[in-house]
């Protein structure tokens, strides 16, 4: 800031101080003007611009301010403030931007004061715009299939900001052009069905599997410590999380699957990849008392997970992407896991879930056939499932 601007500055302080709030304005507004690029002044300015009653004076300020740091927490919550004042439509969008842009941490009483009420403005505009958007697509979704409904309300849901695009980000092996779906409709999965009707023979298994001599029962996640993988560094060989491998990265874990022969005679039914080093894969996943799994991707997404819920205290549930549920005992469903994931058991008792892999049905056999070849070539399973 020039020496002259500076002065100008000061003494509009000193004006402010005794009350002369339209001496202070002039003085800041020349100020602003000979500087042009300092947000922090034409702040400053736009403040006592709105003390002055002067909105849109105000709001000029406020978008000049703007021009200079688009995404200014101060800035937009004003812009916000005086749109509200002015019954402007653009206000609920305006507190969306402001709200996006909370610092972390405890704001001074004031800004905590106008955010408050900021939210409560922005939560009306969104149930107005939320119960428009409804009204509009409401005739097409009552003749839509069930899938089709599901993705239309992400659709909406997706536009209300309520919630975002997740893609499938795979940590080795991308293959391109396939469907990214968070759960993969029923309808593309008809074993679904039989699957769940196995649910007791299944858990009758691995009710032998828990109770045998021999079961192994390992580590989920296993990898050495200087591996570049964060994402896993909290239950890296934690016995929080552990499973009883069936099938480990395509070789059969004798000691485990002799006790499960049903539930490896239905497996074979379901089109797992078969892949040299790498599939298929099935376990049972024992997830222990009050323990996460945090947010994290897999390695391939050319295939999918399944899982089939077993022993499922209340309150567990499992989120992809920007949707959460509650696993269901029985209630089978499949899933992209290079897409974002992550779990939870919050209750005081074992959470135990059948899963495995299976092809992505947009593969065709030639596909299929490619991508078991060159995952096999890099040497298989990179951590497996």
């Amino acid at each position: 800031m020039s020496q002259d601007a500076a002065a100008l500055t000061a003494e509009a302080d000193r004006a402010a101080a005794t009350g002369n709030l339209v001496r202070a304005h002039q003085l800041l507004g020349r100020a602003a003007e000979m500087v042009g690029n300092d947000p922090a002044l034409w702040l400053k300015f736009a403040a006592v611009s709105r003390a002055l009653r002067k909105p849109l004076v105000a709001l000029a300020a406020v978008h000049k301010a703007l021009e200079q740091s688009p995404l200014d927490f101060t800035a937009l919550l004003l812009k916000a403030s005086i749109l509200t004042t002015q019954e402007d439509p653009a206000a609920g969008e305006a507190w969306a931007a402001a709200i996006s842009q909370k610092p972390e941490g405890d704001l001074a009483p004031p800004l905590a004061t106008a955010l408050r009420q900021g939210e409560e403005v922005h939560a009306r505009w969104l149930a107005d715009r939320e119960a428009r958007l409804a009204s509009a697509t409401a005739q097409v979704e009552a003749e839509a299939g069930e899938d089709e409904q599901v993705r239309i309300a992400r659709f909406r849901s997706n536009t209300l900001r309520k919630t975002r695009p997740f893609h499938s980000t795979p940590t080795h092996f991308s293959y391109p052009g396939i469907t990214e779906r968070e759960y993969h409709p029923r309808s593309r999965f008809p074993w679904l069905a039989e699957l769940e009707a196995a649910t007791e023979t299944i858990a009758d298994e691995l009710q032998t599997v828990l109770t045998a001599e021999r079961a192994e029962l390992v580590p989920y996640i296993q990898y050495a410590a200087h591996e570049p993988l964060d994402q896993w560094r909290s239950l890296n060989w934690n016995r929080d999380w552990t499973a009883i491998h069936l099938f480990r990265n395509g070789e059969r874990i004798e000691s485990n699957a002799r006790h499960c022969p049903q539930t490896l005679a239905l497996l074979e039914r379901f089109g797992q990849p078969h892949i040299e080093g790498a599939s298929p894969n099935a376990m049972f996943s024992l997830l222990a008392p009050h323990t996460a799994i945090p947010a994290h991707v897999g390695y391939n997404n050319a295939r999918l997970v399944c899982h089939l819920p077993l022993v499922v205290p209340p309150g567990c549930w499992f989120r992809v992407g920007a949707e959460t549920r509650l696993w269901e005992r029985g209630r089978a469903f499949v899933f992209d896991d290079t897409i974002e994931h992550e779990a939870m058991n919050p209750s005081d008792d074992l959470r135990i879930v059948l899963i495995f892999d299976v092809w992505h049905p947009d593969l065709s056999a030639a596909e299929r056939k490619a991508v078991a070849a060159l995952i096999a070539s890099e040497g298989g399973a990179a951590g497996g499932l």
